[in-house]
């Protein structure tokens, strides 16, 4: 998960390519990164840290140009400590492209050998970016050799590597003297969309990048497109996947994505809305409203959920927790004992909402359970007499491979656990999920023209259709060495100001 944006306008894009980042800040904390483009050369800046502190004034002054990327940068492979990893990715052959990236290429390991020893090119970083930003400049190079640049050189070009790179992947490119490329997975895992303003197009992951800098939406990236947008401002696309389908990434809509934002025609607020509708019946299957005196949501996410379960069931919804928003999100932080530690630093309690009642906690979802369990017990020092406990989504039982980090079996508390053990482990009265197929009607329903998710963190199912067990055990062995760096070093994640 990382959140891009790219830039073609007749004015300077350093300031509008920043305030972008700034709203898909919540996509990423461990680096960011602009480059811009002025008379065929490129200026790039890029560092460890959060958008605010990786620009100042003197760096913004270093970017000139007319058109440009960005990116914040989660890592999910990759060194996560390395500012070598940090986006944009630049190659000076053919043209000279830089290219940022959201997602996970699940091939990534093949083809870094099919680049060495065929394609003759050379990757300094273990970032599948740098691998997916040299596939594409090899077949861009095959397509010209050596011709002036067209679209449909392009186009034949993303074709190409749609054969070759397997996984999730929104991708902008900016090719030197030419324009920008944009194009997304043939299953549209990760999302994209493009907007225009006055002289200006620009592509993000979330709307909310477009609208917050007074842009308006035209319409998403679809599953398989690519569109390339000319230094004139010129808007070309093109389906380049034989048989694209779309699943975008349902966690997204759950925990990932801003509320504000509309993806893939879905607004990110309804769906939550609607899960705590289904959410709500599961509830009264399991606890009788009468046995409890107050809803309560773990911020930020889990809030119109929440909001709507106490609505349907005739309950009082009362803020139990601030959060300390200076101390980041524990989902993201690489090791367990950093984010054990952190999270009553990150959430206070307010007493008296829970001295001597029986409390309903709501939240998006559960993943390693290490929250989850602090949580309940600083509600029980606080005073309550009993503690419910339900989770928006279903349990999180399978490794995610398409951009999230959730890969490590081990790290999953609903891994090969009944609920009721669960439930046992977080030290809860109650525990309620919500069901796969509930949750997928739920979000489904707001765009009937999206058939099926990528839920394979729920329901096993990956839609790539790639995964073996092998790729799992192997991407689990890179994930230990990232955890045990991050334990070494007992660094906490960067602040995130948005949920």
């Amino acid at each position: 998960m990382c959140g891009i944006v790219g830039v073609v306008s007749n004015a300077p894009v350093n300031q509008l390519i920043y305030d972008a980042l700034l709203l898909l800040q919540h996509r990423g904390q461990d680096a960011a990164g602009i480059v811009t483009q002025l008379n065929r050369k490129f200026f790039m800046h890029k560092a460890k840290g959060m958008v605010r502190d990786v620009f100042r004034t003197r760096n913004m002054r270093s970017l000139p140009g007319n058109c440009g990327l960005g990116q914040v940068r989660y890592p999910t492979a990759g060194n996560a400590f390395s500012e070598e990893e940090a986006q944009p990715f630049y190659v000076n052959a053919p043209f000279g492209i830089v290219l940022v990236h959201n997602g996970n290429l699940t091939n990534a390991h093949a083809l870094k050998s099919e680049l060495f020893s065929a394609d003759h090119r050379h990757i300094n970083t273990e970032s599948d970016s740098e691998v997916l930003l040299n596939v594409l400049a090899h077949e861009i190079g095959e397509t010209t050799r050596g011709l002036p640049l067209t679209p449909g050189d392009v186009f034949n070009a993303v074709r190409k590597v749609h054969k070759r790179i397997k996984g999730s992947y929104a991708v902008i490119a900016l090719i030197a003297g030419h324009g920008i490329l944009a194009f997304r997975d043939p299953f549209g895992i990760r999302p994209l969309c493009l907007g225009r303003g006055d002289g200006t197009w620009i592509l993000a992951s979330e709307s909310v990048a477009l609208e917050g800098t007074s842009h308006q939406f035209e319409r998403n990236v679809e599953p398989g497109e690519a569109v390339f947008i000319d230094l004139e401002g010129n808007v070309h696309s093109q389906q380049c996947a034989e048989n694209p389908v779309h699943n975008p990434c349902i966690f997204e809509f759950i925990y990932l994505a801003r509320p504000d934002s509309v993806m893939d025609g879905i607004s990110v607020y309804q769906a939550r809305l609607n899960l705590g509708e289904t959410l709500a019946k599961r509830v009264i299957s399991t606890v009788p409203p009468n046995e409890i005196d107050v809803v309560i949501p773990i911020p930020e996410s889990s809030r119109p959920s929440a909001a709507q379960l106490a609505q349907l069931l005739g309950l009082p919804y009362r803020e139990g927790f601030v959060k300390n928003r200076y101390v980041g999100r524990t989902f993201i932080m690489p090791g367990q004992s950093v984010r054990k530690k952190s999270v009553r630093q990150k959430l206070n309690v307010i007493a008296s909402e829970f001295k001597g009642r029986n409390v309903l906690l709501v939240d998006d979802s559960i993943v390693r359970g290490t929250t989850s369990k602090e949580i309940v017990q600083m509600a029980r020092d606080a005073g309550a007499r009993k503690v419910y406990m339900a989770s928006a989504a279903p349990p999180v039982r399978f490794p995610n491979v398409y951009g999230i980090d959730m890969p490590t079996p081990q790290e999953l508390v609903a891994h090969n656990r009944t609920v009721e053990q669960i439930r046992e482990l977080i030290g809860c009265d109650a525990l309620i999920y919500q069901d796969v197929d509930s949750m997928k009607k739920a979000i489904g329903s707001l765009n009937p023209a999206i058939k099926n998710f990528d839920a394979s963190c729920f329901d096993g199912i990956y839609v790539t259709g790639d995964i073996t067990l092998e790729d799992i055990i192997r991407l689990n062995a890179s994930r230990v060495v990232v955890d045990e760096a991050a334990e070494d070093n007992s660094r906490l994640a960067l602040p995130n100001h948005e949920d």
